[in-house]
């Protein structure tokens, strides 16, 4: 059964739930790479992020972006818990696409996850992660070594991408809802230099936030993004900006005069 038939039987939901947590494509896994493959200065480095809602456009996108017939894309889920649901919403998107998905779960154990994060991870042409706790999710991929593969991944050309957690986790910083009671400040792992606000126009603290942040100093100036709307970019230029929804757009928030300047960029339609 391929993974189209998979996902629209009435069984995917246990089906889902019972995923060992392990990088999982439906059909055999093919080959690990057993080669050392040399880092490529010359690789394009690649980064598709969005505002919220990473769905069957964006993952469409960073596929073609991938320059593969059929690309291997792999679901990070950390900042979800690796949440079974956000696993098969990502299979869900995948299904209508030229793609070969797979979820790697960062809560695992080594009886069953018998490959390493490296060789997983720098398997894939593309590596879309999950919303969630963005603050958690730099923790655990600090403590099991995955922001250094990611990286790894990004310096071979790999594409990788998001939206909300899986946006900001690329930015040097900023707002997060992962603390209790407010949002607040998060340091990420400075892919692109500058800031990042997801959900700009989905939730109602966040553009005032950022906007006070970036004009009073206290966070540099950066990107954001609405729901649906998006930034691709190689290395830290924008080469082009997109959405999957009419009126979402994407903002370059500054600092002039000790006060945040809000530039709008306009998308072209995924």
């Amino acid at each position: 059964m391929n993974r189209r038939d998979f996902v629209a039987t009435t069984t995917l939901g246990a089906a889902a739930m019972a995923l060992p947590a392990t990088a999982h494509s439906h059909s055999s896994p093919a080959p690990v790479m057993t080669e050392t493959v040399a880092t490529d200065a010359r690789a394009t480095r690649k980064i598709l992020i969005a505002g919220g809602g990473f769905r069957t456009k964006f993952i469409g996108y960073m596929a073609q972006l991938s320059g593969k017939t059929r690309p291997r894309i792999c679901f990070l889920p950390t900042a979800s818990a690796d949440s079974p649901q956000a696993s098969l919403s990502f299979y869900q998107s995948c299904a209508p696409l030229n793609v070969e998905p797979f979820v790697q779960n960062s809560f695992i154990e080594s009886l069953s996850q018998t490959q390493s994060w490296e060789e997983v991870l720098l398997s894939m042409d593309g590596i879309v992660v999950s919303g969630g706790n963005t603050l958690n999710q730099q923790a655990i991929w600090k403590a099991q070594g995955i922001d250094v593969v990611l990286r790894q991944a990004w310096d071979r050309g790999i594409v990788l991408g998001g939206a909300s957690a899986g946006s900001l986790c690329w930015f040097d910083e900023g707002t997060t809802d992962s603390r209790p009671k407010a949002l607040s400040i998060v340091k990420c792992m400075g892919f692109i230099k500058g800031s990042h606000s997801p959900h700009y126009d989905a939730e109602p603290g966040r553009r005032p936030l950022y906007q006070k942040l970036i004009g009073s100093g206290e966070m540099q100036p950066g990107y954001a993004c609405d729901n649906d709307a998006g930034i691709y970019f190689e290395d830290n230029t924008v080469k082009r900006v997109v959405a999957t929804r009419a009126g979402a757009k994407c903002y370059y928030v500054s600092r002039e005069n000790g006060t945040a300047t809000e530039k709008t960029l306009e998308p072209e339609m995924l």
